[in-house]
């Protein structure tokens, strides 16, 4: 009898061990059929053909929609089930499927990685504080930039519409990125930049397509400023026959003025451009309603240059025996940019010397370097043909 009770308990724990082998099993085989199912679908994603991406030029009144694809040609497609037709409008990018008979799904919005490569900054830090020697340049850029994006609604009581565009000019090194940038920091909008042969391209339509996606960028940012560096690189006069570049250098420039006054209003949005050629730039660019104010910025004089020095100074060490006014006397001819070396090239006479404060015979030596420098820059413009 006892060893009969000893076997039921034997199969009774056994029985209790196979029914936790078949448990593990069980949930085992789940798993694996799970993993199966993803790695079903990850290769039926490899399997599958790829999108074609389009822009959505219209959406007819019989359920389909009328697409550019990035192929070329204007497609008219259905549209599938599971896409949400809401989001179809003009503009809109969308992934056609392989065939390119039907819209499978609508793509986020995006910009050109050229234009994500320009210079955006949100709020710059850099403001009218920072720039010295223009205080006539400063004042009237508050006016026509500053003032119409902090005060939109004191123009709209005037019931006039403020100047869309400003055009700095001057010799280099004056200050006309550093004013441009002061200008966005003190308005306190976003800040794009960019360099005008950046918008230049090989490719026919490439460069008009960048102003486009630069200014939708502006737009959505706004309110904000476009600075436009080296100007002339897109808007320099045009000949009556050229090179297949000149001629797409000038669909840029058309592009650019389409954006300046077309019917696409820049709401919120101001541009600022510069130039060191203003000889040499299109009237049509320089007509009212584009590039309303042309402000001219010239090397500073002795009061500008005392002023820029005492900016470039604010955390430098000097010692007694340096008269920052005999120094801006010493330095006529010289640009914004050059006294900003002139401060560095005496700090680094002081560190040679293992000073920590900058003395006059630092800046006597600096003076001397920046002066050599400046010889053939000088030469060259008194004579061009060198």
């Amino acid at each position: 009898m006892a060893s009969g009770r000893v076997e039921e308990l034997s199969e009774s724990v056994e029985l209790k061990v196979l029914r936790e082998k078949v448990k593990l099993l069980t949930q085992a085989k789940v798993s694996l059929e799970r993993d199966l199912e993803y790695y079903r679908a990850e290769l039926a994603k490899l399997l599958a053909p790829p999108h074609v991406e389009a822009v959505v030029l219209e959406v007819l009144g019989n359920g389909k929609v009328i697409v550019k694809s990035s192929s070329g040609p204007n497609l008219v497609v259905d549209v599938a089930d599971t896409v949400d037709r809401s989001k179809l409008r003009p503009g809109a990018v969308v992934a056609l499927n392989s065939r390119g008979s039907a819209i499978v799904d609508v793509l986020p919005q995006r910009y050109d990685p050229t234009v994500k490569l320009m210079v955006v900054e949100e709020r710059p830090s850099v403001t009218f504080r920072d720039v010295g020697g223009l205080s006539s340049q400063i004042r009237e850029l508050y006016e026509v930039v500053v003032l119409p994006l902090k005060n939109p609604e004191l123009f709209a009581e005037m019931g006039v519409d403020p100047p869309k565009g400003v055009l700095l000019h001057g010799p280099p090194g004056t200050g006309k990125t550093l004013l441009a940038r002061a200008v966005a920091g003190e308005a306190g909008v976003t800040f794009i930049s960019l360099v005008a042969s950046e918008l230049v391209s090989k490719f026919v339509g490439e460069g008009a397509r960048l102003v486009r996606e630069v200014f939708r960028l502006a737009r959505e940012k706004a309110p904000a400023i476009v600075f436009i560096d080296e100007i002339d690189a897109i808007a320099s006069k045009r000949i009556e026959v050229g090179t297949s570049g000149e001629r797409e250098v000038q669909r840029t420039m058309l592009q650019l003025l389409a954006e300046l006054d077309g019917f696409n209003p820049l709401q919120g949005v101001k541009v600022l451009a510069a130039t060191n050629r203003l000889d040499v730039l299109d009237p049509a660019i320089l007509r009212p309603g584009r590039f309303d104010r042309i402000i001219e910025l010239p090397l500073p004089d002795f009061q500008g240059r005392l002023e820029i020095l005492r900016i470039h100074t604010r955390r430098t060490p000097l010692a007694e025996d340096v008269d920052l006014a005999e120094i801006a006397r010493l330095t006529e001819g010289f640009s914004g940019a050059d006294l900003k070396n002139l401060v560095v090239e005496a700090a680094y006479s002081a560190i040679r010397r293992g000073s920590r404060v900058v003395a006059r015979v630092d800046f006597e030596e600096a003076i001397a370097r920046v002066r050599g420098r400046l010889r053939p820059r000088m030469k060259g413009e008194l004579h061009p043909h060198l």
